[in-house]
This record gives structure tokens, sequence and C-alpha cells, in this order.
């Protein structure tokens, strides 16, 4: 089992690329980095009922996503970058498709595109996003980017996209491209995994729910489907649980701060790795 980290990249906190260096230079696999690109100010997200100034500010204090893993990509040579995840409900799917290919050519081919419908309804609204439709437009999405990727002259049809006849340079340097992580763990997450992913990013929450959910993804998957794991804590225990599970990366979510701020937790993290493998 391989070990990486998740960070919301702020700007007040341990630069992008400072941290993927540090990450690579003390045996990370990968890094992911979450997006949020704002916060409304007076809109209720619509989970667990908090209102928004209850929220953690790193929501809406991020760099963009892609202008953060280019940072990371240029700073490393091996290290796995990548999305955890990219709301591609709320963004343009030529303009991301454009965007991952980019930063998986410049990276040569290191780029883990984790994808996800998001649950702030009103940051959708914002995007021209309805809401209700998030799923679909999620799965369109997703599936008129592999066009692009793939085909020297693209189109799509459908509902939600729609472009006949385009040329999209560079294709990613990943083929046919990179790992599509489907992240979320609501009751249908596991049909979009199967539908137009390569693997599931789902959150560790604590119980053994999601090993359960493993098992079924695993039993109705007609090829080899990767599990990467969010949130996964700093405990030697369920680390050992994943890996008998199967589970391909374990990812800990660090907190957004200096350097001093985010050392403290990755040693957590390092003495927990170091416990499972005996070190």
């Amino acid at each position: 089992m391989d070990f990486g980290i998740g960070y919301h990249p702020t700007h007040d906190g341990m630069r992008p690329g400072a941290l993927a260096g540090m990450l690579e230079q003390r045996g990370q696999d990968a890094v992911l980095f979450a997006e949020h690109t704002h916060i409304p100010a007076t809109d209720n997200p619509g989970r667990d009922g908090f209102e928004c100034t209850a929220l953690d500010r790193r929501y809406w204090h991020g760099y963009e996503l892609f202008v953060a893993l280019t940072a990371a990509a240029a700073a490393t040579s091996r290290l796995r970058v990548g999305s955890g995840i990219c709301l591609v409900t709320q963004r343009d799917p030529i303009i991301t498709a454009k965007q991952v290919a980019s930063v998986d050519h410049l990276s040569g081919g290191r780029f883990e595109f984790g994808v996800g419908a998001g649950w702030h309804r009103g940051e959708m609204r914002n995007h021209g996003t309805d809401p209700r439709l998030r799923m679909a437009v999620l799965r369109e999405r997703v599936e008129a980017m592999k066009v692009i990727w793939t085909q020297e002259e693209a189109s799509h049809a459908g509902d939600y996209v729609n472009f006949e006849r385009i040329w999209s340079h560079p294709k990613p340097a990943q083929r046919p491209h990179p790992p599509i992580l489907v992240g979320g763990d609501g009751p249908t997450v596991l049909d979009r995994v199967l539908t137009f992913g390569d693997g599931w990013l789902p959150n560790y929450r604590g119980d053994d729910t999601v090993f359960d959910r493993i098992d079924e993804l695993r039993s109705r998957a007609d090829r080899p489907i990767e599990v990467h794991m969010l949130s996964a804590p700093a405990d030697p225990a369920v680390l050992e649980r994943m890996a008998r599970a199967g589970v391909r990366r374990a990812n800990h979510w660090l907190p957004s701060g200096p350097l001093d701020t985010v050392e403290r937790a990755l040693v957590q993290w390092e003495n927990a790795i170091g416990q499972f493998i005996g070190a």
C-alpha cells in the first residue's frame, strides 16, 4: 500500500511547491489538493445544518486547483499529483480537459484526476449548475473530456455538453488518460465508479462501512478498479485494515498552515506508517 497527503493549498499556508518538494523528499507517494472556487457568504451549504460562518475557512482561501498542481508538479520529479477532488460540475469541460492534459504532460504522466459532484448547492448554483442535475452533469462532462483526450478530432453530443469536431493538444502523457478517481461515498457512488471511473476515492468515516462497499465494488466490477482512501487517520491499526482490504493508497489530510504546523502533523503520519510497516 502506498501513502499520500491531502491538503487545502491556501494562500496563507505552506506553498504548494514547497509542500510537494518536502513530501517527495520524505518518501510520500502522492499529494492531492482540494478544490473550492468560493463559498457564498450567506448561503446554507446544505450539509449537517451548518451555516457558512461555521465552515472551515480553507474552503474559500485556496489557490486555484490547477495552478497549485502545476506548482507541485514543477517542484518534484517522482511525486504523484492529483485533485482530491476537482468539482467537475462547476467547470467548463473543454477548459478542464486542457488543464488536466497540460498538468499530466508537464509532469511526465504523474497526474491523478479525482472528480466529484460537490456538496455545496449554493456554490454550484453560482456556476450555473442545477444541484438536482449534478450527478448527470458530472458523468457527461467526464465522458466528454475522455473524448477530447483520446480522439484527434473530438465531438460530443449530450444533454449538457455539446461540441463538434474540435482539436485540442497536448494529449495527456498517460494513455488513454490520467486515472479518473471518483470521489464520494453516497448511496449511488459505486454506480458512477463503474460507469466512468478507473478507481474509487472515498473518505474513511471511522467504521467498517467503506470496507463492505469495497467488497461490493469488486463483486460488481468487470475490470480492475483501484481504491484510494481519503481521510486516512494516523493510526497503524486502521492502515492495516485498509491494506487487508486491498486499498491502493491511504491519503492523510494535513492542516493548512506554515511549515511547523504542517510538519508536526506530517511526523505523526510518518510515525503511524512506520509502526504499520514495522520500521
